[in-house]
């Protein structure tokens, strides 16, 4: 079944501000689609139910692209795993509910890869999902996500509601958060070396061994497969998103050190947590669709370190 996007449809970004829902409107602005639905935070709180349920009924959205959620990485994760499991719950669960109770012809709901086992086998196949125990840095935002993708299974079931649920890997790009606090490796590794390289630092100290593996998706392809998946997929089974390839975080780091032209050295700190092993997904089912991401990791990290560059004061990401 073929899902055709009118440029005319209310489609509702919810978290357009963030990593993912800027990406998402960024593409479909760009291709001509002027009734985007956004709201910000200070305006609509998602997680009352009662002012979401509001919002639908006024606004009456054609589609919803789920992209609102609290990230964060692991020290972020462990540092707040109540508000982690909490405000995650309470998003999905209203905007889904609001969502279908309103008539909304479908929508997208974005999980993570971090739904599966820590050890689970690689690359990831979807039938992983439940098969192990998770990963206990980030189980709660885990748990969370699995219950959103239940949710949307549920409500099809249920009610018959076109809702799709797609397995993003790690990733990265403009707008993505660099608070060290709360940042995903990649963009914390950015502040880092640009950090050391401003104050004449002789050494920039990283969590954890390097060994782990991980997989890096580039938002504007995120975007790019959300878009072909709300108009090509309509299964209720899960779909991994991502580029099918990994690297260490030690690698990384050295990618991100000769982007940043540092010239110091590179400390692993083995008392901090490594997280999962590795994440590598298998995107078997997405290429079998007719879609595979088109940008490479060296050029979206020195894209990214370019816009980092250029909004860091601004954005008051010092």
């Amino acid at each position: 079944m073929t899902t055709s996007l009118a440029r005319d449809a209310k489609i509702y970004i919810a978290g357009h501000r963030g990593l993912v829902g800027s990406a998402l409107y960024r593409y479909l602005a760009a291709r001509g689609h002027a009734n985007l639905i956004t709201v910000d935070h200070a305006d609509l709180d998602l997680t009352r139910q009662a002012a979401v349920t509001d919002f639908f009924r006024s606004t009456r959205p054609d589609y919803v692209l789920l992209a609102a959620a609290r990230v964060g990485g692991i020290q972020a994760n462990d540092a707040y795993p109540a508000r982690f499991i909490h405000d995650n719950l309470a998003i999905q669960n209203h905007v889904i509910d609001a969502a279908c109770r309103t008539g909304v012809s479908k929508l997208l709901f974005l999980g993570s890869s971090c739904i599966y086992p820590r050890l689970a086998p690689q690359p990831i196949p979807e039938e992983a999902l439940l098969t192990g125990p998770l990963e206990p840095t980030n189980q709660w935002y885990a748990i969370a996500k699995i219950a959103g993708i239940k949710l949307c299974q549920a409500y099809r079931r249920q009610y018959g509601f076109n809702a799709i649920a797609l397995m993003p890997t790690n990733l990265y790009g403009p707008e993505d958060n660099f608070d060290l606090e709360t940042a995903h490796v990649l963009p914390a590794l950015i502040r880092k070396f640009d950090t050391a390289r401003r104050e004449g630092r002789d050494r920039v100290d990283v969590w954890g061994t390097g060994t782990v593996r991980r997989e890096f998706l580039h938002v504007d392809d995120l975007a790019a497969a959300c878009m072909f998946l709300m108009q090509h997929y309509d299964s209720g089974d899960i779909i991994n998103v991502g580029t099918g390839q990994d690297i260490s975080i030690a690698e990384l780091a050295a990618k991100i050190s000769t982007i940043s032209g540092y010239q110091g050295l590179i400390r692993y700190d083995s008392t901090r947590p490594d997280g999962t092993p590795r994440k590598q997904l298998d995107v078997t089912r997405l290429h079998r669709l007719g879609w595979q991401a088109r940008i490479p990791l060296d050029e979206g990290l020195a894209e990214t370190w370019q816009w980092y560059q250029d909004h860091r004061e601004q954005a008051g990401r010092l």
